[in-house]
This record gives structure tokens, sequence and C-alpha cells, in this order.
């Protein structure tokens, strides 16, 4: 069956933009590009072609803000609000994105998508086609229904579509396809800046349509029409209505130059399509891909060694070359068995299943390994003490290159060796995930080992030529270390707390939600954003903000605008807070309370660009705790101990401190070495304040908020969302910040100038982020790499000098022969558990190792508290 799936690219991106707009800080891929709408454009597109089995297809774009239109009237998509450098940013990867995925897609310069697609979908219409299928965020290709096309409109983000067939439009307007484009005519359209007939709407446009019949029906009959104001404006604006009717008709017979044929789907790129997952950190689209589909690996033979008992473990010689190498299924190693390991070199290859074995302290002799601190927790679940190696693998090639993940089988693949089987295809994955037979598990663990000990050398040279052999071992190796001691160690949870906050939480929701009911006047289901949407907008009568295609908008930025008029709004949004606390993190954190009475998170260190550490399984980084329901939640984090506290220790400001020293800026300098306010001081400096005194609360939040921002490349768009005013004003803040702050502005400079020449930025520890697409010809391309190279080296120094605080810390604490232990690591706060008897000692070593980390231009300054919980603490 001949299908043809016609797709309005830059439509789609749009509404997948906006769509998830609300949670953007969420979707960044690994090298910190924002990505919803790159996810929302694949969700809608895997869900279209799941359900059309087409056997053609094709995805078309917009060329440009000048078409045939614009020269017909310049006005015509007039006073469009300038696209988002968030969204401009990803455009270049949603067309990267289609190519993977095996789909054609096309531009026409002087022509719009919808002619593109007006075009194809006339001529299958006419062809030998089955069926054809537009999709669009616009209504306006409702205009190219037949009996052959159907035209798909997104109504809720793009994952609910309403069907436009020629009856449907009969039954919903009374119209035909034809029809609809003289009620354009009539009406004109707002968002294209058509300018239609004065005074005449949609329920007006109809009803003249369904008693004259057309446009051209409407004028033959003009003088026969009663005298009234809508004839008169008829008349008047007579050019201007058949101006909008050609204006409105989507062009059917464009000169394109791709044909039918050339739609043909053969189905993605796999190789292609993997890669571009990895590069934007899909992991979710990434395992929904068949097993069937992916390529399967060629394997050459390999020799290994069975070692099945301790006779024969006597008869073998261990050497420091070698790799040792601790297999589990999945990732969270505090919970997951070892199911077999392996060890050896270039030459020798040795593979075991007995645990037993592990205790032998030859075990020790390897001084290099993939991942040492999942090694040291296994080897401590052993009962086995693992000292630290001199060379891991995992975070050499995590040092080397962070633009894709740092699995073996990818190290292989970034070294040119001889490819292996990825695990998913060893083990299988999700609900089918399993230990497979001895011989394909033992020659899986033998390859793994063959490519540890043939990269080393390699990484070794690129750690040479980068400057990062220290980085690795006097950094990233002791860390990991540290690392595995804290997550062993676990913070204590107190159970029965939790369960108290979330008792509490349960009575505040059934009191919020029966003064929600009283406020509203009956009962209704807060959780549904339409029922929701009726209460506030229809029933209660408060302006609407927003609209969706399926009603009102009832998101965060709404409720929060609405609050201050409305009492109800704020108990909704302390609702809604409250709810997610008592799912996310009372629950949450209860399931991962281990039997000791302590949760053992761990740190994912080989995740970030930046060099940040990530914490999972739980994730305690992202507990709430700018609201108090949310910093709640800490006190149920206690010491061990009965004689002990936990000491918080964490950095004031280090990423602004970074900045002041990397970009040497006299006035940001001096801030910090006067001990100002530095948002006080900068909003003095943006906003033209004399006096400290005379800086509001809200002048020092935008100056915060601008400050961050710059860390950050925040564009206009960005802060004028975050601030709640109009991009114009935003855009003076960060141009009259760049004025007052000259050596921040000079920084940034030099530092693309750098990137431009280099292909990278450092942090002041070496550590490279490498920047492919700072020269790419794509201006938005180009601008993310742009702000990449210049908030990296900020962000980068700021996490390695947290990095450097808890090695010293560290030390020093077993140097000292102190109690006190090292719990957590959170952002930039250093979490620890203190005996009252060494308080005051402790807590003056770790003020002053923290801030002796590293000599900056400006001080350094580690704010601490301490208290029997974590929320005292902190």
């Amino acid at each position: 069956m001949k299908k043809l799936l016609l797709i309005d690219g830059s439509s789609i991106a749009f509404r997948a933009f906006f769509a998830l707009y609300t949670q953007i800080d969420k979707f960044k891929a690994p090298n910190g590009l924002h990505n919803n709408a790159i996810y929302g454009f694949h969700t809608m597109l895997s869900n279209v072609i799941a359900a059309e089995n087409p056997s053609h297809i094709l995805i078309a774009f917009d060329a440009g803000k000048t078409t045939f239109r614009t020269k017909m009237y310049p006005e015509y998509k007039g006073g469009r609000a300038k696209t988002p450098d968030e969204f401009r940013e990803q455009f270049p990867f949603i067309r990267e994105m289609i190519d993977a995925l095996g789909i054609k897609h096309y531009e026409l310069d002087d022509y719009e998508a919808d002619d593109i697609i007006g075009t194809l979908a006339h001529q299958a219409d006419l062809s030998d086609f089955d069926a054809i299928t537009v999709v669009s965020g616009d209504r306006d290709l409702t205009q190219l229904t037949t009996q052959k096309i159907t035209v798909e409109i997104t109504i809720k983000g793009v994952g609910e579509l309403e069907t436009y067939t020629p009856d449907y439009m009969m039954e919903k307007l009374g119209l035909t396809t034809d029809q609809f484009i003289d009620l354009k005519a009539l009406m004109g359209d707002k968002s294209d800046n058509i300018p239609g007939v004065t005074k005449i709407g949609e329920k007006t446009g109809i009803k003249l349509l369904l008693e004259y019949g057309s446009l051209e029906g409407i004028y033959d009959n003009i003088d026969s029409m009663k005298k009234s104001k809508m004839k008169e404006n008829l008349i008047n604006d007579k050019d201007q209505a058949f101006l909008s009717k050609e204006l409105a008709t989507i062009d059917k017979h464009s000169p394109i130059t791709i044909t039918l044929d050339d739609t043909v789907y053969n189905g993605p790129d796999f190789d292609k399509l993997i890669k571009f997952y990895d590069t934007m950190g899909f992991k979710k689209f990434k395992d929904e891909l068949s097993g069937d589909n992916i390529p399967q690996v060629e394997k050459s033979e390999i020799a290994y060694t069975l070692i099945s008992n301790q006779d024969e473990l006597n008869d073998l010689d261990f050497s420091s070359d070698q790799f040792l190498y601790l297999e589990i299924l999945g990732e969270s190693y505090h919970k997951s068995d070892i199911i077999g390991f392996a060890w050896g070199n270039k030459d020798n290859f040795y593979v075991s299943k007995n645990l037993l074995l592990l205790s032998d302290e030859r075990f020790k002799i390897p001084q290099n390994t993939y991942d040492f601190k999942k090694n040291k927790v296994l080897f401590h679940r052993q009962g086995v003490d693992y000292p630290l190696v001199e060379f891991d693998s995992m975070l050499a090639k995590y040092l080397i290159s962070t633009t894709e993940d740092n699995k073996i089988a990818t190290i292989a693949d970034f070294y040119e060796l001889e490819p292996i089987a990825s695990d998913d295809e060893v083990y299988g994955k999700g609900a089918k995930i399993a230990v497979p037979e001895d011989d394909e598990l033992f020659d899986h663990l033998a390859r793994k080992v063959r490519v540890l000990a043939e990269s080393k050398g390699l990484m070794e040279e690129d750690l040479n030529n980068y400057s990062q052999k220290e980085l690795l071992s006097d950094m990233e190796m002791p860390l990991s270390d540290v690392l595995a001691k804290m997550e062993i160690r676990g913070i204590k949870v107190n159970r029965d707390t939790l369960n108290q906050i979330g008792q509490e939480n349960e009575k505040s929701i059934e009191k919020l939600t029966s003064e929600i009911y009283e406020m509203a006047g009956e009962e209704f289901n807060i959780n549904s954003p339409k029922q929701l949407g009726v209460i506030l907008f229809e029933k209660m009568g408060l302006p609407v903000i927003k609209k969706t295609k399926t009603g009102y908008s009832t998101a965060v930025d709404v409720l929060e605008i609405l609050a201050p008029q409305a009492p109800i709004v704020d108990k909704i949004l302390k609702y809604r807070q409250l709810t997610k606390i008592q799912s996310t993190y009372v629950q949450g954190l209860s399931n991962e309370i281990a039997p000791d009475d302590k949760i053992h998170t761990r740190y994912v260190q080989d995740l970030t660009q930046t060099g940040r550490l990530s914490s999972v399984e739980p994730n305690l980084q992202n507990i709430p705790v700018r609201l108090e329901e949310g910093r709640k939640i800490r006190k149920a984090f206690v010491p061990e101990w009965d004689d002990s506290v936990l000491l918080s220790s964490d950095y004031s400001q280090i990423e602004l401190r970074v900045l002041a020293h990397i970009s040497g800026d006299e006035h940001l300098i001096a801030a910090f070495e006067n001990g100002d306010d530095i948002h006080t001081s900068t909003a003095q400096r943006v906003f033209d304040i004399e006096n400290p005194d005379d800086v509001t609360a809200n002048d020092r939040r935008n100056a915060k908020a601008v400050n961050f921002g710059v860390v950050y490349g925040i564009s206009d768009f960005g802060l004028s969302n975050n601030l709640g005013i109009s991009r114009a004003e935003a855009k003076k803040y960060i141009d009259t910040y760049f004025e007052r702050y000259p050596g921040i502005k000079n920084y940034m400079e030099e530092i693309v100038r750098f990137a431009k020449d280099k292909g990278y930025v450092e942090t002041l520890y070496h550590r490279r982020r490498k920047l492919p697409d700072i020269n790419a010809r794509n201006f938005n391309v180009r601008q993310f790499a742009e702000r990449t190279a210049i908030n990296s080296p900020i962000q980068g120094s700021a996490a390695d000098i947290l990095k450097v605080a808890m090695i010293n810390l560290d030390k020093k604490l077993t140097e000292g022969n102190f109690k006190s232990k090292m719990l957590l690591q959170v952002h930039d706060e250093i979490v620890l558990e203190v005996p009252n008897s060494e308080l005051e000692e402790v807590g003056k070593l770790v003020k002053d190792t923290m801030e002796s980390a590293i000599e900056l231009k400006v001080p350094l300054i580690a704010d601490e508290n301490s208290g029997k919980t974590w929320y005292e603490a902190k």
C-alpha cells in the first residue's frame, strides 16, 4: 500500500519546543544543548510513523522569512517575536536526527513548508498513492483535505492530533475546504498578519459563506445587501480581502525539485541513530530500538583461560600492567551482584565466576581497571578493602572526550579497535535482562579486557597531549576513592521522620484540597488542567494569560502571574508543590533506605561536560530546598553516632568568584575583595543606584538573575521569562551589565577567539571541553558553541575546585586520625558527620581546607553550619 506522510517540520518543531518549554532545564544533552524541541519532535515522529506505517515520508521546512508572499505583502507574518535562541540552536540537530532516521527533508527558497507539502500532496492525490497524511500545527493546511488527503493538526503539544477530512470540515465548520480559504480571506489571521476585512470574525464569515457560497459570490451580491457597517467594510476592504485570499492559499504548483520517488522511506541508519541518541542523552529512545534492528558486531576469535578454583589461581602470575574488570547486570553496584570477572593484558586473558577468589590479595596487584569506584564498592561487599590503582580507563576516556559515553564498546569504537558487542546485545535489557551462557559471558568479558589493554597506551598519549595526565592521577583517580568511601559509608535516614513528614504533608494536602473546593464553590479534579481551567477562567473569571489548543493554560508560569489576583491560585500552587514533594521525595526516598537504615547514593563521575558530579539512586541534589516543605526532607537525614552532628560547608558564590578570577574584571574583583553583597553591588552598577541601601529586594533579585545568567550564557528570551519582563528590557539589562563590567565582556570575546582557534576550552586544571561546532557555518549551531565556550571554564573550574577540596579534606581527616567522615557532596556543599568532641577542630579544618583549595584573585569563602539533622546544618 502506497502511503505518503508529509510533515510541516517548522511548525511541529515550534510546537515541540513550547510544549516542553516549562521543563526546558530538564531537557539538556550531555554537552549542555537544550533538546526539548528535538525530543518532542522525535516523539511525534515515532507516534505518527507507528500509526500510519507510511511507505513514503517527507518533512518540509520553511527556507527563510522572505517568500513570494512577503514580496506581495511586506507585512505578511510581520510582528512575530524573535525566535528564542534556545529554540534556534536545536534546529540543525533536528535535521541531523531526521537524516539518522532515514527521512527525507526539503526546503525551497521563496516558498513556505506549506507550499512544498501542498504541491507533493496534490501530486500524490492525482497519482497511484492510496492515502496521503499531512501533519502540522497550523490549521491553514486543512485546506488540502480531499478524499485521499487527511490533515492531522496538533491540539495538545505534539502528542494529540485532530483529524481533518472534507466530511469533518463540513461537520465542524459547515464549510468546504475551498470555503475555508475564503473564511481566512474574510476574517484574516493575526498570527500570519493577514489583514482580512475589518470587523469580520469567524461567525460572521461563516454566515456570509453559507449564504453566498464563496468570496467571489459575496462580492457578486454586494449591491443587493442591505446597508450596514459590515457592507461598508466589505466594500472598503475588497482589495484587502482578495489579497488575503491569495496570501492564505497554499501553492499546489510550487517549483519543487524533489519528486515523490525521492520520499521513499526505508527506515533508520542505526549506526547514525545510536550515535545521535548518545550525543543527545536520549537513553529512552536508544533502549526502545529493537534488538533485531541494531547492527550485530562481527567477532574474531579470542582465547581465554577459565579459572575456577584457588589451585588454578595459584599457578598464575599477576603483574601491575594487567587490567582487572568486574561485571554486574545493570548500573547499581550497591544492589547488583558480580556475575563474572576478568583480568589480563594484551596477550593473556583470564575469566572466572568464583567470587571467593576475589579475596586473594593478588587481585590488588593489577594497577589498571575500568571504574575503580565500582570495583571498590563491590570488593567491600565481598569483605575486601580494594586500594586505589594507578589507571582507570573509564575516567581517562571521560577526560579525553566528553561528547559520547565512556562504555568499553565506545572506547573500542573511539580508538578504532576491533568492535565488541554492546551489553544490551549480550545481556538484553529491561525485563529481558539476564546472564547468558558461560561461553558467551566469558567471551564478552575477555574482549572487554582486551579493549582496555589495547587502548591504554593510546589514552596515555592523548592525556599527555592534552596536559591531562595530572588531572587523572591527582584529581579524578583520588576523588573516585573518596567518593567510593562516601558511598559505602552512606548517610543515615530516619524513616519515622520521613513518615511523619509524609503524614503532615497529607494533612496539608487535604486541607488545601478542602480550601480550594470551598473557594471554587465545587469539587473538581485539581490535577486536571482542563477542569482547573474551567474553574479559574470561566467560573471565576480570571484573565486568560495563555491558551493551549485544548483550552486554557494552567502552567506554573501562568499561575504565578495570577496568584496575586486570587487566593485560590496560591493554594493551587502550594498543592502542586506538596504533592510532588510527597511522591518524589517522601515516598521516593523511603524506598531507597537500605537495611542498614542508610541511603547510599551513587555518584556518577563521568557524565557531565563540565566535570560536575551527579547523584543518582537516589538523586540527593534535587531536593527542592528553596521551599520550606522541601527543606523539611533534610530533617530525616541524621548522624549515625549519638554523640555527633552533621556539618555542612559550602562555597559562597564560587562560580562568580571564578568568573572574577578568569576575567580579571576590576569591578567584580573589588566587590569580592571588599566583602560586598555581590548581587547588591551588581544592582547598583546595572540599575544606576548610588546607595546600596536604596537597592530593593526586586532590584537584587533581578541583578542575581543577570549575574548567574551571564555565567550560564542566558539569552534575552531566557532572562525575560525568568524575570517576567519584556525581551527588550532583558536585553537592556544584559547590555548594561557588559558595559559596566568590561573585563567580563573582554573575557567572553577572548575565550570565543581561543575556542575558534583551538577547537576547545579548558578549566584552570586543564579539563578540556571540545567544541567541534565553534566554527560551524550555521549561525545557531555556532552561537550555542560560543555560549558553551564562555561558561564551561567557569562551571568546570568551580567543579574542579570542590573536587580538590574533597581530596585534601579526606587526606587531612585520615592523617589526623579523626573519627569525622565525609558523607555527601551536593552541588557546592560537603556534608560530614562530626563527633561533638571534634566539632571545633574539624570545623576549622574543613573551612581552611575548602578556602585554600586554590589561590584566586578573590578570596574563596566557605560557609558552614552544624546540627543534629541536615536541616539544622543547612
